[in-house]
């Protein structure tokens, strides 16, 4: 191995701690890889534990074991084998998180169809956009959740539902879509319900036929679909296999100490990967209970989920456990059977991590990094690791995984500089569907570039510090905005922030801060800027402040900070400079 090239190593050489000072690092292989498919690991687990407890959804009154579980993983298999569904058809859910939604998830897995997660926060520009781009030829959708009326919007982009066989579906703005299955008792016109297709299903399980089916699967062959965020252009289908998603989730659930004696609280929504793969993939890996508090995050239910179910395990990302250690009751619910989880999704605030581990009787709580197009995690903190660099660091390398740290030039950085990092390994997209551009400006010879900024030290223990297109510029020093927001997480009024960048004709961009304060704290902008002076660089300092009550955020709690951007150009009537 040279310098010029860290990545040569022997094949099959761990590199957990980075060589020759560069920052390099490759997971170990001792536990080999998995060549199962989705359908074969459910039933590992059911017939190694087929009577112990293995789904709650508790708004839905739902208590299965798994047995009872794949039985009706199996009853809507069926049903969607009659429909005419085959391998390889891409068939959409569109709901919050209901027990549908998790029969959904192993059912069309079982049959070799795609699943596509689609958000549920789109509206009718979205959901057209992700059913066209991806060809679905069905759709499962709940009748609605919050203010938005799902089955109304689908009206709205197909009025042909209205004449149409149900099943049948012709539509000029959807030409893909042939059937929506609608969740709940009542019946829409042009529509299945999924009760019905369920009820069929079950009448005429034949499981030898589904059994040749699965047998048939291949586990690289594609399984699910997530759009990314796509904060700007629009989102793109990382494509995923039964093998990217599978050891994924073995190897998480291998980094908490999971074992079917534990019990999860997944509050995270299942259509993104949070949950679908770090929550329920990595449970049924282990034969592990899968608790639902309801159908989205509420941090009362979610205490309440913990103290009622006995949950060992909790998983969220920082704002959700900032909600619960902030809740006004959190005192009232015993949370002493918790032992781990996860916190992820977005950067972990040091502190919050400590209020965790203290508060929530949280010891053994882990770090996880990672993306959609990563099926999701690269880096994950053990429950041994020491617990300043569980509360400092995302932990190291996963399994036969590969990950170098490159600068502008794509050359590797040396230990401790900040880089982009990138991942190669098992666990990188098949592709973006339907883009071979996209996808071969993200994979250049295996490795996914993220868009994350990072370090890795001299453990091979790795730091997040930001997008590569949230690093600002001020007077030509570089701000990582993360590292301002570690430090102003200190002071004891605040109680969460967000830092980013915004245009200035004298230093290029200026550095400023949204603030939610602690409930009953008051400060003023002066009282912010004076906690920083002295204390951090003086171009680091914000020099806008601004009290907020809450972020923009998406629906799995991940903050918009071009929304915020955009608001304070407006406010401030910011003309943007041109640049070349």
């Amino acid at each position: 191995m040279t310098q010029q090239d860290p990545t040569a190593a022997a094949v099959g050489e761990a590199l957990i701690e980075p060589r020759d000072n560069l920052s390099y690092v490759r997971g170990t292989t001792d536990i080999p890889l998995s060549n199962q498919t989705v359908s074969q690991l459910l039933a590992d687990t059911v017939g190694r534990w087929p009577d112990r407890p293995a789904v709650v959804f508790r708004e839905q009154s739902v208590r299965w074991s798994w047995r009872e579980f794949e039985a009706q993983v199996d009853a809507l298999a069926a049903g969607l084998d009659q429909l005419g569904l085959v391998k390889g058809d891409r068939v959409g859910i569109w709901s919050p998180n209901r027990v549908e939604w998790l029969v959904t998830q192993f059912a069309t897995a079982r049959l070799g169809l795609v699943l596509v997660n689609i958000n549920p926060a789109y509206r009718l520009a979205e959901l057209e956009y992700a059913l066209n781009k991806v060809g679905c030829r069905a759709l499962i959708a709940a009748q609605e959740f919050k203010t938005s009326r799902y089955l109304e919007m689908l009206q709205e982009l197909a009025p042909e539902l209205a004449t149409a066989q149900p099943g049948a579906l012709k539509s000029q703005r959807l030409p893909s879509l042939q059937m929506v299955l609608r969740l709940g008792e009542h019946e829409t016109p042009g529509m299945l319900s999924y009760r019905a297709v369920v009820a069929a299903g079950e009448r005429c399980v034949k499981r030898e036929r589904l059994q040749a089916i699965g047998d048939a699967l291949d586990c690289h062959e594609p399984i699910n679909i997530q759009f990314t965020s796509g904060t700007t252009g629009q989102p793109k289908g990382a494509t995923l296999t039964h093998h990217n998603i599978v050891n994924n989730a073995r190897f998480i659930a291998r980094a908490m100490r999971f074992s079917e004696h534990d019990s999860l609280c997944i509050p995270v929504p299942l259509y993104h990967c949070f949950g679908m793969v770090l929550a329920v993939l990595a449970s049924v890996s282990t034969g592990a209970a899968m608790v639902f508090p309801g159908e989205a995050f509420d941090p009362a239910a979610t205490l309440r989920a913990v103290a009622d179910e006995r949950c060992t395990a909790l998983h969220g990302v920082p704002t959700m456990f900032i909600a619960q250690l902030d809740h006004a009751d959190f005192a009232q619910y015993d949370l002493s059977s918790l032992r781990t989880g996860i916190m992820a999704g977005s950067p972990c605030p040091i502190e919050t991590m400590k209020r965790v581990v203290s508060q929530m009787h949280m010891a053994e709580v882990t770090i996880a990094y990672g993306m959609t197009e990563t099926s999701p995690v690269s880096f994950q903190s053990s429950t041994t690791d020491p617990l300043e660099k569980r509360v400092t660091t995302v932990g190291r390398i996963q399994p036969h995984l590969e990950v170098k740290i490159v600068d502008a030039l794509d050359q590797v950085v040396p230990v401790g500089e900040k880089g982009e990092l990138c991942t190669r390994g098992y666990s990188v997209m098949k592709s973006y569907w339907d883009d071979e551009a996209q996808t071969r400006g993200a994979i250049v010879d295996g490795w996914m570039h993220t868009g994350d900024m990072a370090t890795l030290d001299e453990e091979g223990y790795c730091n997040i510090v930001g997008r590569v297109k949230d690093m600002l510029i001020r007077g030509g020093e570089n701000v990582y905005p993360r590292e301002i927001e570690e430090f102003l997480f200190r002071h004891p009024k605040i109680q969460s922030v967000q830092v980013f960048g915004v245009p200035d004709p004298k230093y290029g961009e200026e550095v400023c801060a949204w603030v939610i304060l602690k409930h009953g704290e008051h400060a003023s902008e002066n009282e912010i800027r004076k906690f920083c002076e002295g204390q951090i660089a003086h171009y680091k300092v914000p020099r806008y402040v601004r009290f907020v009550d809450e972020l923009p955020m998406t629906v799995t709690g991940k903050v918009q900070k071009f929304v915020m951007r955009d608001a304070m150009i407006a406010e401030l009537k910011i003309e943007p400079t041109r640049t070349a």
